[in-house]
């Protein structure tokens, strides 16, 4: 049954298609997409608003325009006048081609959550005031996807997050958007402006979103504990020198912390099995005198240390077992 939603425009001005407030920034390599383009066309149109506006096909139109086309074909979809549905349309496109960068994707979460915010305000406002729309089951405008109750907040950061990365944890898009307002804020001193303005472009080139969030937060406390210090941008450098060093400190107990767990984890009876299936017959392997003439101190010390080991083990099994089966 054809889609009544829309229709096909077999030739659309590139130049005509709108797409500044699309939230992609970077298309990765289009080169694969150009090649196929060149070799069989484009066989899936973009997807555009009656009024121009990009929907889906960011990646395609950019391949169509590097190529030195001049017009594409385009899915015209009507019906997509809500914001959510709009958003929620372009978040597919992405996901199911390009994963987002951590700074696309808390973009498309800052303005997805605000929306479904307001979207279930005003259901909950039209179930207040009891319209004629809200009894008969429908509501103008609404988004499919939208909640019937008004969540707080945090329901609404929860679910645009979900339906942005799959998961319902939104702090690290958070701490991207906080970085975004203190960089903004021009009440703030001039160094911790500068600093969160570095820490996003890092995140915007890919780099690790907590380390740079924790440095703008080490350098706001210290700019809120002596604000009026004619040293301040020394001890801001000073403030991110140890935040750097603290990670680092850090990060190597971590692994000491697991590299220590590791050691003492208690194995499996599968393991414990296949261990010693492999070391049944070890000794044919060596030669008495060869290893009694070359091996060292510290290697025999060892071997005898972890044969003591095995022993006790080995005794300590025993008694267990007996103790089971009497």
């Amino acid at each position: 049954m054809p889609d009544s939603r829309g229709h096909i425009e077999l030739q659309r001005g590139i130049d005509s298609i709108q797409v500044f407030d699309h939230h992609r920034r970077d298309p990765g390599d289009l080169h694969p997409l150009m090649e196929s383009l060149e070799r069989v066309g484009l066989l899936q149109p973009v997807t555009i608003t009656p009024e121009g506006y990009l929907i889906c096909g960011y990646r395609r139109l950019e391949a169509a325009r590097r190529l030195g086309w001049t017009t594409v074909r385009v899915w015209v979809r009507s019906g997509l006048s809500d914001e959510l549905t709009r958003l929620l349309a372009e978040r597919d496109d992405n996901l199911t081609h390009k994963p987002l960068s951590a700074y696309e994707a808390a973009q498309l979460f800052k303005e997805m959550s605000a929306i479904i915010a307001e979207d279930a305000s005003r259901r909950q406002r039209a179930t207040q005031f009891g319209s004629d729309t809200d009894r008969d089951g429908a509501q103008d405008g609404a988004a499919e996807s939208a909640a019937p109750h008004r969540p707080g907040e945090g329901d609404s950061r929860r679910r645009a997050a979900e339906m942005i990365t799959g998961s319902a944890s939104y702090t690290r898009l958070n701490q991207i958007i906080e970085m975004e307002r203190i960089a903004g804020d021009r009440e703030r001193p001039a160094a911790v402006r500068r600093v969160a303005n570095d820490e996003l472009e890092r995140i915007r080139n890919g780099g690790a979103v907590d380390p740079g969030y924790q440095r703008v937060r080490a350098v706001v406390a210290a700019a809120e504990a002596d604000p009026s210090n004619p040293e301040f941008d020394q001890r801001i450098a000073q403030t991110l020198k140890q935040a750097r060093a603290d990670r680092a400190r850090r990060i190597k107990e971590n692994r000491i912390k697991r590299a220590a767990a590791a050691a003492t984890a208690k194995r499996s009876v599968k393991s414990f099995g296949m261990v010693w299936s492999e070391m049944e017959g070890w000794s044919k392997h060596y030669d008495v005198d060869e290893i009694a003439r070359e091996s060292s101190n510290d290697d025999w010390s060892t071997f005898l240390r972890v044969l003591q080991e095995t022993n006790a083990f080995a005794e300590a099994v025993d008694l267990a077992r007996t103790c089971v089966t009497t």
